[in-house]
């Protein structure tokens, strides 16, 4: 088993509380309403640094007009699998989009997750 572990980084200008109500704490019910072709289903997972653990992600102020966002994934591999490089950036374009849908959707709706 391997682990491998990347960053992402996405700057916004919805202020980091609304984010962090919109996508973390009614992100199950969100997502799939403003992108049901990106979602298969949705779990809040509370690991314990195993498979499919969330081990970090940072909500900071950006500025007073809004937010920079900060993740750090660490994937455990099983066996043999090769995480590859082209798959992290196709992961992480996915996830550029997702967000900029979520942020799309709280500008529309000015009084969301307020």
């Amino acid at each position: 088993m391997g682990v491998f572990t990347y960053e992402t980084e996405f700057s916004s200008a919805i202020l980091a509380p609304r984010l962090f109500k919109a996508f973390i704490l009614d992100g199950d019910n969100l997502i799939p309403k403003i992108a049901p072709q990106a979602i298969k289903s949705t779990e809040i997972v509370e690991g314990d640094g195993g498979v499919e653990t969330i081990k970090k992600i940072t909500f900071g102020e950006g500025s007073q007009y809004g937010s920079i966002i900060k993740t750090t994934s660490h994937c455990h591999t099983k066996g043999s699998v090769e995480i590859k490089e082209e798959h992290v950036k196709a992961g992480k374009e996915k996830a550029s989009g997702l967000f900029k849908l979520l942020e799309t959707y709280l500008v529309a709706n000015p009084n969301a997750y307020n």
